[in-house]
């Protein structure tokens, strides 16, 4: 889907989304999502990669604004192996209308069908910020057997009580966003949600004529920047690719201004599954940790008459916890 909306964009079909601000200041001001469609696909008994999809359709009416598609192993749930991380997914502006958000993300426990929604923005009333927004909604799901067959299971809302759709809508809230944390205490770290905005996103690859995946040795594997979300001039980390194994890519993450804090990033190609860890020293003999995952798909542009395939993606947000 990104891929699509990235290629219309590029051709003017689609009109560039014109931002507009929010205002920051009080943390009792909510917005809200309508959510408009979701359905849920179960692995197709015969595809060897066992993975579940979801999609979701978010829109301020009845018209879908942004598109957010996501996938993993069914096992896992929505959770990253299993385990305690949740996987954020970007969702793509459809081109149907403005919006006044810079990133939309979102992430689901299929355990237990809550819906988790941020937003980015810009704030209005303390120039040069950026805001971020956060909700949880639990949903009613049913599922059924595909009809034709194929031995999947989709699942869908529950319809309202007359039988027809369901009005869904998701609140958000104003979070607290970290300043840059003290070289002295982790009190910025622990006491605010942590989350990043993935910028400069580079991948670059060779797949030759009919077949499916990259050259051997000539898959770069991703470079980006991770800018902490807060002040004007929040912590940025470089991240580069330092080993390959088969496809999943291993880096470091460096900043040139904040010597107290670094992190380290694993890339899943095969998955589209990105995670990042980021470690800071209190200065007091502790260490605080976090970890962000999120199904990340950039747009791979072919070079003209090249076997050259070259990756870059618009910013996505990438959080930590559920929210």
């Amino acid at each position: 889907m990104r891929n699509n909306i990235a290629h219309l964009l590029a051709l003017g079909i689609l009109p560039t989304l014109s931002l507009a601000a929010r205002n920051c200041a009080a943390s009792s001001t909510t917005f809200q999502y309508r959510i408009l469609e979701v359905r849920y696909d179960s692995p197709e008994p015969t595809n060897p990669n066992n993975l579940s999809t979801i999609a979701v359709a978010l829109g301020s009416s009845t018209t879908p604004i942004y598109e957010c598609v996501a996938q993993w192993p069914e096992s896992w749930a929505g959770w990253y192996q299993g385990g305690t991380n949740i996987i954020w997914s970007d969702c793509i502006w459809t081109g149907a209308g403005s919006g006044a958000d810079k990133t939309v993300s979102l992430a689901v426990d299929w355990k237990t069908k809550n819906f988790y929604l941020t937003h980015t923005f810009d704030c209005s009333d303390q120039a040069g910020t950026e805001g971020l927004a956060t909700g949880v909604i639990p949903l009613s799901i049913q599922c059924s057997p595909d009809p034709e067959g194929s031995g999947t299971t989709y699942c869908t809302p529950s319809p309202a009580p007359n039988g027809g759709r369901p009005d869904i809508r998701i609140n958000t809230s104003i979070s607290p966003v970290p300043s840059t944390p003290s070289t002295k205490t982790c009190e910025a770290v622990t006491s605010t949600y942590q989350s990043w905005s993935i910028e400069n996103w580079l991948r670059s690859y060779e797949i030759a004529p009919g077949t499916f995946t990259p050259k051997k040795g000539t898959d770069t594997g991703p470079a980006f920047s991770l800018r902490s979300l807060g002040s004007p001039k929040g912590v940025v980390l470089t991240c580069v690719t330092e080993e390959d194994k088969d496809g999943v890519f291993a880096g470091g993450c460096v900043s040139v201004r904040e010597a107290k804090t670094n992190g380290r990033f694993r890339f899943d190609s095969r998955l589209n599954l990105l995670s990042v860890d980021q470690v800071w020293d209190c200065g007091d003999g502790t260490i605080q940790d976090v970890t962000g995952v999120a199904y990340f798909q950039a747009t791979c542009d072919r070079g003209f008459n090249s076997d050259l395939f070259t990756c870059t993606s618009t910013p996505v947000w990438l959080g930590t916890k559920t929210v």
